[in-house]
């Protein structure tokens, strides 16, 4: 039985652990915090949107997360929303919603009366937008948790506010550490949201907003809540929510619906999303013989199960080296 060690508990590390335990290892995750969660992916929006995520992104996202929402589903039975996404913009902003047609596939256009169909809380507030009807979204922390759960059973053991633990005592060990890990190809890029509650909206799916300067994307959640997000800064700088983004998230959600200006201000935070060069995630050893899993920048939920099913494919299908260039970058250059 291989014996491996996880680095990190984010999405990346939990979803390498399962994949890996699955097939029979003996895994030990080790986290530095107390706890689940508390990073970028304790904040993220949880969209499985591989076609939306196009329109910024090159074609390997699409390849790679095309079956994550598939994925999920399998892993945590029920906690997959598969309700599509709605895109809309405001009519002066049509040169946007063209945009982003062009740039995507697998949508529907939707004229007023079908907007309002999909969000009757919407209705007479947009005359056109884009219906992504493949796409889905989880909660996060939701997920998380029950990731870690269901890893517990399966035998994983986790280890919270580790040190320096000895490699000697494991036959790989996998760093998903995201930007603890040193990397000098590795870029932060500052992410901001914040959470709202109200009950004078609802809304069944994501809804992205698109605007010239300050696009946003507002996720459902329990009980009324809703995500809100996000900024793309690059920074590392993991500080508190600025002044200025807290104030462009808020603006483009009344933007899309008034009654969010009454909304109760539950939370706001900030992730810091690794990200390399070319944004697209890597999986490759590092000079000390870890096998890293790195770089998912702002497609953390969406890209993690294709990442950890390479590594699952790297233990246990004899391959003693990594090839040259991952799956990822093989992607790219064939789009």
């Amino acid at each position: 039985m291989r014996r491996v060690l996880v680095k990190g508990a984010g999405v990346a590390g939990l979803t390498v652990a399962h994949e890996l335990a699955a097939r029979g290892a003996s895994v030990t995750v080790a986290e530095i915090r107390s706890q689940i969660g508390g990073k970028a992916s304790w904040l993220a929006g949880g969209m499985l949107a591989p076609w939306c995520e196009r329109e910024s992104a090159e074609e390997a996202v699409v390849t790679l997360g095309k079956t994550s929402a598939e994925w999920w589903e399998r892993t945590l039975p029920g906690l997959v929303t598969k309700a599509g996404t709605l895109v809309v913009a405001h009519a002066r902003d049509a040169l946007e919603l063209a945009r982003f047609a062009a740039r995507t596939r697998n949508h529907q256009s939707v004229d007023a009366e079908a907007i309002a169909a999909l969000e009757p809380d919407l209705a007479g507030r947009f005359r056109k937008g884009l219906f992504f009807a493949g796409e889905a979204h989880l909660d996060p922390r939701r997920v998380l948790e029950a990731l870690a759960g269901k890893l517990r059973a399966m035998g994983v053991v986790f280890l919270f506010e580790a040190g320096e633990i000895a490699p000697s005592g494991f036959d790989q060990v996998i760093d998903c550490t995201g930007m603890a890990r040193a990397d000098d190809d590795l870029r932060g890029v500052r992410g901001e949201m914040v959470i709202l509650h109200t009950r004078e909206v609802s809304l069944a799916r994501p809804v992205r907003l698109l605007h010239p300067r300050h696009p946003i994307y507002i996720v459902p959640r329990a009980d009324h809540h809703f995500m809100v997000g996000a900024t793309m800064i690059e920074s590392d700088h993991d500080g508190p929510i600025t002044a200025r983004s807290l104030m462009e998230l808020l603006n483009a959600a009344y933007a899309l619906h008034p009654a969010f200006g009454e909304a109760e201000l539950v939370e706001t935070g900030v992730g810091v999303r690794p990200a390399y060069p070319d944004n697209l995630p890597r999986v490759g050893r590092g000079k000390d013989g870890a096998i890293t899993v790195n770089g998912l920048y702002r497609h953390g939920f969406l890209l993690s199960p294709a990442m950890a099913e390479q590594v699952a494919g790297l233990l246990f299908n004899s391959t003693t080296e990594l090839e040259s260039e991952n799956e990822a970058d093989r992607q790219r250059r064939s789009a």
